[in-house]
């Protein structure tokens, strides 16, 4: 609905496309394309609307980098009040998070007790991990009981945050934040999933927020005109007041993503177990097979949401299986 009201404001053509369980039949074909255990479920819908457009045009424009450039993303709040509750010591934020542990999660990706569960529990930790937190799937020191001991130890050394996160601490929060998406998440996720979805479509996509010119222009300005009286993309926004529908920009932020959690209790849970349970998967040494067990299981039976960590171990091993075969 929001995509065919900003068409009816423009007069262009529009189409619609649905997208339902059995299109997880590309997974296959996309561990090929992508060549890694690429774990971003939204290079399904990625794909799929590659697909559509290719029909039309043989170049299109997206908008990936305008959420890191103008401070789009929710965490870029969090991330500045979270450094504003830095100064609380640090012995009540660990009780508020060990609390906020002990409170039950929701099965929604979207309910705000889990994102404020989710705020809390990291607050104990330094900015560049916290941040880090909210971005992974796996906590570090839950990866740590998750990982089998011998590849482990094999692949213990070093420090596990990224150095680029280094500049989380001690600085400008959200600009900080930002930073960090800019070295680490756009080029590494979102750029990787719109450019191989769309060139396996042979659909040429272009990126008019990461013009050179305008992230030199943009990145100058103070955080003040990217997020003012939270509202964030402030000056974005106010760029386009009057010419884009109101209902489309100052409605909640919505992902593009798939309902996959829903799908892998439901139609698909058969398909995850089969294959993240297997005796192959298991013995594949990465991981303690009793937590797998209990993660995929505890997902698929409805006991909780492990939508991302679930994902990712059945894209790891769909790259296995095409990629390096028992």
């Amino acid at each position: 609905a929001h995509a065919r009201r900003v068409a009816e404001r423009f007069a262009t053509e529009h189409h619609e496309l649905v997208v339902r369980p059995d299109a997880l039949e590309v997974l296959p074909e996309l561990v090929r394309r992508y060549g890694e255990p690429y774990a971003d479920s939204s290079a399904v819908p990625s794909y799929y609307v590659a697909r559509l457009t290719r029909d039309h045009v043989t170049v299109a424009l997206d908008g990936d980098g305008g959420d890191e450039l103008f401070a789009g993303y929710e965490r870029y709040s969090a991330a500045a009040l979270a450094a504003s509750l830095d100064r609380i010591p640090r012995t009540l934020r660990v009780a508020a998070a060990t609390v906020a542990g002990i409170v039950p999660d929701s099965l929604s990706p979207t309910s705000p007790m889990r994102r404020a569960r989710r705020f809390v529990r990291a607050l104990p930790l330094e900015p560049r991990r916290r941040y880090l937190r909210w971005l992974g799937v796996f906590a570090e020191d839950a990866l740590e009981d998750f990982l089998d001991p011998g590849f482990e130890r094999r692949s213990r050394g070093g420090d596990a945050v990224p150095s680029a996160a280094a500049r989380l601490n001690g600085r400008d929060p959200v600009r900080a934040a930002q930073w960090i998406d800019m070295e680490l998440y756009l080029p590494d996720d979102l750029l990787v999933k719109m450019d191989i979805a769309s060139m396996a479509n042979s659909l040429e996509v272009r990126c008019p927020f990461l013009d050179h010119e305008l992230v030199e222009f943009v990145w100058r300005l103070p955080t003040r005109l990217k997020i003012r009286r939270g509202q964030r993309k402030w000056l974005l926004k106010r760029a386009f007041d009057g010419i884009v529908p109101d209902e489309n920009m100052y409605r909640r932020k919505q992902g593009f993503a798939l309902p996959i959690g829903s799908w892998m209790r439901a139609e698909l849970a058969p398909y995850v177990e089969r294959t993240v349970l297997s005796a192959e998967a298991l013995d594949r040494g990465y991981f303690r097979p009793d937590r797998v067990r209990e993660l995929v299981l505890d997902h698929t039976r409805g006991r909780a949401d492990h939508t991302a960590k679930v994902w990712s171990l059945l894209m790891l091993e769909l790259w296995h299986r095409e990629f390096r075969p028992a």
